[in-house]
């Protein structure tokens, strides 16, 4: 079912600030509660269970979260596939943030700890700049497919980062792409506060996605269940002093997708240290608010045109990524024989299909059969290498990105 904007208030407690009276600005009634789980049949993808977004705004602190997310109801295990290690863009900004952050924050030979480690690819990068022992704690990571010498030196833990692990004596505590998974961030973030203890020097380092991007762009592809909290630089950083640290570093990367945030336990709470002057973003965040409810029907109906009207002159439409954007896109559009496969590079998702419809995930060798005439990338900033692929493969086919 499609998403509809709104301007509610919600008697919730924001996570985040402890606000009360949230504002909730878009809604909808039926979505899949994961979209990178691995499913073998239509009919399984089909009927998977579902939930609801109730996505709410803090005028308090510019937290972003769903007010309607019931914890527990999506699922990470070991079939949860959202690796984006297939891809050499990706791979590339990995590799080099690993060697930055190595190089600032003098982690040469120290001990990592990275929670929501993934399938593993980060840890390895950072062993490979310099890096000393790691250990990696995540319910999907698989070690049998890590087959790089260097994962001689980190432990896998397969399981959730709680309580049981805050003995772990890290010199670095590291959290990509997780936070934004968990829906109550300040007990999270208070919880890895206690873990660190008296050690001022312990380095903590996150990223995560930038919801002042999707709020600009109204990127209504990258809001979906399993992300139940949005953060900016602004409301990151609030949460980290707020919860005990002291922010040294700030940046939005990845073409702005993405938001990375250094910190330092602090002797005080709320952490020491002046704002740095990103973190001043809550107008930003309001208009961006009113900037996504007053454009969603708008592209979600320029795309569902264009989609239908390729449709109805007999041409065939893919869309390139079957992950969460994909999921979202599909759902919002309320998408079925308008798209007639989604192509992955990920030859762990070929021949599955995409949870919440019956989209089979294909190769891309399977395009030279497809024959497509239109190509959607789910994130543009992969089209150079997708048109590369599509090139490759002989593939005459437009391309066009979210």
């Amino acid at each position: 079912m499609s998403g509809s904007v709104t301007d509610e208030r919600s008697d919730a407690d924001c996570p985040a600030c402890g606000q009360r009276g949230l504002r909730v600005f878009f809604g909808e009634d039926s979505v899949p509660q994961n979209s990178c789980l691995l499913l073998d049949d239509p009919a399984t993808a089909a009927g998977f269970p579902r939930g609801r977004l109730e996505i709410a705004f803090c005028h308090g602190c510019g937290f972003v979260t769903n007010t309607a997310f019931q914890p527990g109801s999506a699922e990470y295990s070991q079939r949860y596939e959202e690796t984006q290690g297939f891809s050499g863009r990706f791979m590339a900004f990995a590799q080099e943030l690993a060697r930055r952050w190595v190089a600032d924050y003098n982690l040469g030979n120290r001990t990592c700890l990275e929670i929501g480690c993934g399938k593993g690819e980060f840890l390895i990068e950072m062993v490979k700049a310099g890096a000393g022992n790691c250990i990696g704690i995540d319910p999907g990571v698989h070690p049998e497919r890590i087959e790089d010498p260097e994962a001689d030196q980190i432990e896998w833990i397969i399981d959730f980062y709680d309580e049981r692990y805050t003995h772990i004596d890290a010199d670095v505590v590291i959290c990509r792409h997780t936070l934004e998974h968990i829906p109550n961030v300040y007990e999270f973030m208070s919880g890895i506060r206690r873990a660190v203890g008296d050690r001022p020097e312990t380095v903590v380092l996150f990223e995560l996605p930038n919801v002042a991007r999707i709020l600009h762009e109204v990127a209504f592809w990258d809001i979906y269940y399993e992300h139940c909290s949005y953060f900016s630089l602004g409301s990151l950083a609030r949460l980290f002093r707020r919860t005990g640290f002291e922010v040294v570093e700030l940046s939005r990367e990845y073409d702005d997708q993405y938001l990375l945030i250094a910190a330092h336990p602090s002797p005080i709470t709320p952490g020491a240290g002046e704002p740095l002057v990103a973190e001043d973003d809550m107008d930003e965040l309001r208009q961006g608010v009113d900037n996504y409810r007053s454009g969603y029907q708008k592209l979600t109906d320029e795309w569902r045109d264009r989609l239908n009207a390729l449709r109805a002159d007999g041409g065939k439409a893919v869309i390139w990524g079957s992950g969460s954007k994909g999921v979202s896109f599909i759902s919002n559009l309320d998408i079925t024989d308008e798209v007639v496969a989604a192509v992955d590079i990920n030859p762990h998702k070929w021949g599955k299909f995409m949870v919440g419809s019956n989209h089979e995930i294909v190769a891309p060798a399977a395009l030279t059969e497809i024959k497509p005439d239109l190509v959607v990338a789910m994130n543009p900033i992969y089209l150079k290498e997708i048109q590369a692929d599509l090139d490759a493969l002989g593939v005459d086919a437009e391309l066009v990105g979210l």
